[in-house]
């Protein structure tokens, strides 16, 4: 039998890729690595909800001890926080729940047909008035970062945090020195605004919104005259793009999720929880427990929820506490709990420090104020009767000490009997 003829390899043709096709092509991948994101997290749902696989055993205890060693064994360098306004109730800023203390439970005095009014868009275009007199009560810069939002930091600046992902839009974390690319704020932020009117969008700054907000006027564009609206999602609006693209890269790759201060009771925020692998631990530290699976849902594959004390239970731990004394419980056990106290003192007194020179500045700006009018009104005097100057000097004196504390009494004086005296000169009176 006579071998056959080996056949000519066909030689592969190059084609000539067109800036088109290469960019298909990235889009197409960029696609596929999205579906494959969406199908492992469909995949976890479907085996957390009917048992399937074996859970390995991540953690040597369900507790916060537990979640130490973990820490300190060097397994966990991507943490991702989860956190809500319970992380800054101990600044002074109410949470939205709490029977009694919450937000939603104080809001009488504003006419609202409901609570939850006061943030919905279709409502602030109508009755802005609310919305805006509630957040001179909540204004950012009134209030310090908080234990838990240092012990944050100390993540970050151990290496160890990927992102923190908040709902709060108090700007705290932004204070404590989270900011770019170590911070989503899900639900918004004060830090910027902008006009509401989709042909203008015109963009408006922290201090700009501040100034129109204690001066009680509901802010309009400049440009346009439309209401300006801080960028924090109101419902009815859809959340941050960067929410979105940021938690499809991290959570799949997270090996500590932290939650703490949330009810994860709205969406889709709460659903995060669901993102991370099997193999990620999950502890939350709050008030009450929170995030706990719906066995029903689960059953139908929209599960992901928390397990603390079912037989099965393997990576979930609850810490029912405050969030900063569990914050100070876990740095601790982590030997950290002396660099923690030592960065929030020394923090505090950096903030004070910064507010006393802000304060000095603005007390000088109103006693320039003060000068201008007091210009003003010497000029006035100059064209009057001497004796309607004297009475007049004494009532500006009072007037300057009382509304303008930085004045000082015997230089005003003093200009003022040297205006006094230049009248006198003018007209031939002795003072």
């Amino acid at each position: 039998m006579s071998d056959a003829p080996e056949l000519p390899k066909k030689e592969e043709e190059e084609e000539e890729v067109t800036p088109e096709q290469e960019e298909h092509s990235d889009d197409s991948s960029e696609e596929e690595a999205t579906g494959d994101t969406e199908m492992d997290f469909l995949r976890n749902l479907f085996s957390s909800a009917l048992g399937l696989g074996s859970a390995e055993k991540v953690l040597d205890e369900l507790s916060l001890d537990g979640v130490a060693r973990y820490i300190k064994s060097g397994k966990c360098r991507n943490i991702i926080c989860m956190v809500g306004a319970g992380i800054s109730t101990s600044a002074g800023i109410p949470d939205f729940r709490s029977p009694g203390t919450g937000l939603y439970a104080n809001l009488q005095k504003y006419n609202l047909p409901y609570p939850e009014a006061i943030f919905q868009i279709d409502y602030f275009k109508k009755h802005p008035e609310p919305f805006f007199a509630l957040a001179k009560e909540l204004y950012p810069g009134q209030f310090k970062p908080t234990v838990c939002h240092y012990f944050i930091k100390m993540l970050k600046d151990k290496g160890i945090l990927t992102r923190c992902y908040t709902q709060n839009i108090d700007t705290l974390e932004r204070v404590a020195g989270l900011e770019g690319e170590d911070l989503i704020e899900a639900h918004g932020t004060f830090y910027t605004s902008h006009c509401i009117s989709f042909g203008c969008r015109q963009e408006y700054s922290l201090d700009w919104m501040k100034e129109k907000i204690f001066s009680d006027d509901a802010p309009r564009c400049d440009k346009c005259s439309s209401l300006v609206k801080p960028d924090i999602v109101f419902f009815g609006e859809n959340l941050p793009v960067r929410f979105f693209s940021s938690m499809k890269m991290d959570f799949p790759r997270c090996d500590l999720l932290i939650i703490m201060g949330t009810s994860l009771q709205v969406q889709p925020f709460a659903s995060l929880v669901g993102r991370v692998s099997k193999s990620c631990p999950r502890l939350l530290i709050n008030m009450e427990r929170a995030g706990q699976a719906d066995h029903l849902l689960g059953l139908l594959g929209f599960g992901g929820g928390m397990d603390f004390d079912s037989d099965k239970a393997y990576r979930d731990v609850a810490h029912i506490s405050t969030c900063d004394d569990g914050c100070l419980a876990l740095a601790d056990l982590l030997g950290w709990k002396a660099e923690l106290e030592e960065l929030v003192k020394k923090e505090h007194a950096r903030i004070d420090s910064q507010d006393k020179k802000e304060k000095a500045s603005e007390s000088k700006g109103a006693a320039a104020k003060a000068s201008t009018k007091f210009v003003c009104v010497c000029v006035v005097c100059v064209e009057m009767p001497y004796s309607i100057v004297s009475v007049l000097q004494c009532v500006y004196v009072v007037y300057l000490h009382v509304c303008w504390r930085n004045a000082k009494i015997t230089d005003t004086c003093w200009h003022l009997k040297e205006v006094s005296g230049t009248r006198a000169r003018q007209t031939g009176s002795h003072s």
